[in-house]
């Protein structure tokens, strides 16, 4: 019971994605908590009140000026009495509301009437999600303190893929959870009030609707990476492709599956004060992903024709506005580790790269719990002794406080 006691105004925008807002109900419920659910004009369209009031055990509440439920409880009371309010999903036309600070409606008022903790759980078109209006008003809410949890990359009710899922219903809860008991107080650790950015896993490439391009890497490293950033007081967003490996807690998770879903994800998240781009981004994919299965046609291979993927590390590393202050890379090498990291470090204009060994000679790191790397930047080489990725993790993370920290000071 995680969050017992708790009490939980759950506000539910106008999208197709309301329905998973029942859910969310259903294990804010599980884990203890109290839910009050507020549904906009438009979530109505596609949930209703008496759902939401069923799952919750509580009145739902819809209307600004109606009499009844305002001699009732009052828009101020549910704002005040709330220990968290919880924003699912979060539509492009709230957020630009919440932005701006209007108060037309109950739900509107309600969020600008509460002095609690808010979190938004965004959901909407993947064009939508990346529109520079769309980016102003996000990086307007995180400056006003509003937490964010996804969206996640996957297919959308239209028949498009991209950034703009809404948050599976148990990644909110535990994004609230890391809200109200994990937080870190703004004045602790060493990347307190900063924003990182890390990617992890391996992205999968479709050759067709059964097979996919992939690679060996597990997101062990990068989501311990993420987890220590976290633990150093940072904000964190991981953007991570298909793994198996637990999310980090107190970590906003962006899952993906392909490079190009990985680029536009990293490319949401910014701006950020640290990029770390653990993730084994596929260098190729297929020219044209097949509409049904390829057959060996007699047993003869078929051509396989493949596409260059966006250089994402490059693509951050070498921008003109909104680079972070400091880009870290990593080599995953099977020869020539330090050459070749020193020739992507140059190649990609990063501040650091970090190297491995990824040859079985190298002791099975891609899969692994052990990791032996080299920091490579422009003034030379720093080798690590193998050590736990968690380990590797804490240490590099320390590092980049180092790092920021000099720069600020304007020392070298």
């Amino acid at each position: 019971m995680t969050l017992d006691g708790t009490r939980i105004l759950l506000v539910i925008g106008g999208g197709i994605a309301a329905y998973k807002a029942l859910d969310l109900i259903r294990r804010l419920r599980e884990r203890g908590a109290r839910v009050r659910c507020v549904l906009t004009e438009g979530a109505q369209r596609f949930v209703t009140p008496l759902a939401a009031a069923a799952l919750s055990g509580e009145r739902a509440f819809t209307d600004l000026f109606d009499r009844e439920d305002e001699a009732a409880i009052g828009h101020i009371r549910l704002a005040r009495e709330a220990d968290a309010v919880v924003v699912a999903p979060a539509t492009a036309n709230l957020m630009a509301r919440m932005a701006s600070g209007q108060a037309d409606d109950l739900a509107t008022t309600v969020l600008l009437a509460t002095t609690a903790p808010i979190l938004i759980a965004p959901a909407m078109n993947p064009t939508m999600w990346r529109h520079p209006a769309t980016r102003r008003n996000l990086e307007t809410l995180r400056a006003d303190g509003v937490a964010v949890v996804g969206p996640n990359a996957g297919p959308m009710a239209e028949p498009e893929s991209g950034p703009g899922r809404l948050a599976e219903p148990l990644e909110i809860a535990d994004a609230l959870e890391a809200l109200l008991g994990a937080r870190i107080p703004a004045t602790a650790g060493p990347l307190a009030g900063r924003h990182v950015l890390v990617t992890s896993g391996p992205t999968h490439e479709p050759i067709d609707p059964v097979r996919y391009i992939a690679n060996r890497s597990s997101g062990k490293q990068g989501h311990a990476i993420a987890a220590a950033a976290a633990a150093a007081g940072a904000r964190v967003t991981l953007v991570s492709g298909p793994v198996t490996v637990p999310d980090p807690p107190g970590v906003a998770v962006v899952r993906v599956e392909t490079a190009r879903e990985m680029e536009a994800a990293v490319e949401a998240a910014l701006p950020a004060d640290v990029g770390i781009f653990a993730a084994a981004v596929a260098d190729w994919r297929a020219a044209e992903e097949a509409p049904s299965k390829r057959k060996k046609d007699g047993g003869a291979p078929a051509p396989l024709a493949l596409a260059l993927n966006p250089d994402i590390l490059a693509g951050v590393a070498q921008r003109t506005d909104g680079r972070p202050a400091l880009v870290v890379g990593f080599a995953a090498e099977t020869d020539d580790v330090i050459a070749n990291a020193r020739a992507k470090l140059a190649r990609k204009g990063c501040d650091l790269v970090v190297a491995n060994d990824v040859s079985a000679a190298g002791g099975g790191v891609m899969g692994g719990d052990h990791n032996t790397v080299h920091l490579v930047d422009a003034a030379g080489v720093e080798s690590w002794a193998r050590a736990g990725k968690d380990e590797v993790a804490r240490r590099l993370v320390d590092r980049i406080a180092a790092l920021l920290a000099a720069r600020q000071e304007g020392t070298p």
